[in-house]
């Protein structure tokens, strides 16, 4: 099979729901290997737009395509090639990690050794090492987080999805989930990253998209948004507020704190 040039590709993606249009028109083309930053307020369609990559939600116009796959036609093929974390993972919670990390490598045809292999070095890596055979009901939410890490990493996906990857965890396993992202950068494998610190998507971001109401507001590294926001030398943050409009915000907090 041969893999497209693109990691992802949108046509004039929408998605309704009745009078609500979650995503409009959206048309976004993302290079492997790299980082891509999805930001946005809540409900600006971030998360519906990974749905629809992942073949979770079927767009109502445009197209969707994953590593030149079109994800309507193949949605398998899809889920074969990604690794996906929602911002609320699902986990099968009566299962030990080892069981629950030991069925996603069976579920894609990972080998034994390899499988084993994989499973040992993140585990050590994200600190579990001793808890892989508790019950994940006993987890914290930073240990439910690094198992559903894991679960993502474990198939050497093409394209990794990660919806607020970093929620959750201590400083320590934040900066080794970095190190990993740059490190499968560097193979080639394009990470599609969504957070609400924006200092993390500025560090990490090759390209960030800015959404808005379901439209896609802004696009480009980190000097285009400076230009586009007509705020040079200025920081992710500061862009942010003012292509959203909500730029005010030091004038509502004063008026707060009065």
């Amino acid at each position: 099979m041969k893999i497209s040039q693109l990691a992802v590709e949108l046509k004039n993606t929408t998605k309704r729901y009745n009078d609500l249009v979650a995503v409009n028109n959206l048309n976004l083309n993302i290079k492997q290997g790299e980082i891509f930053g999805l930001l946005g307020p809540n409900g600006s369609g971030k998360s519906t737009t990974l749905k629809m990559l992942m073949g979770l939600i079927v767009p109502t116009a445009g197209s969707v395509n994953v590593l030149g796959i079109d994800v309507q036609q193949n949605p398998v093929e899809v889920k074969r090639l990604v690794g996906y974390v929602p911002e609320s993972p699902s986990i099968y919670e009566f299962l030990t990690g080892i069981e629950y990390l030991d069925f996603i490598g069976d579920i894609y045809g990972m080998s034994a050794d390899e499988k084993q292999q994989r499973i040992t070095e993140y585990l050590k890596a994200l600190q579990l090492e001793g808890r892989e055979g508790d019950m994940i009901n006993s987890y914290s939410d930073g240990m439910k987080k690094k198992i559903a890490l894991i679960s993502a990493f474990i198939h050497k996906p093409k394209l990794l999805i990660l919806d607020e990857p970093l929620n959750a965890l201590d400083p320590r396993s934040a900066r080794i989930v970095k190190d990993i992202l740059a490190g499968l950068k560097a193979q080639g494998v394009t990470t599609i990253i969504t957070t609400h610190v924006l200092e993390i998507a500025q560090a990490l971001s090759d390209q960030i998209a800015i959404m808005y109401k379901g439209n896609l507001l802004a696009l480009g590294n980190m000097e285009e948004l400076q230009q586009k926001a007509s705020l040079p030398g200025s920081d992710l943050e500061d862009i942010f507020l003012k292509l959203t409009g909500t730029e005010d915000l030091k004038a509502v907090v004063e008026a707060l704190v009065k």
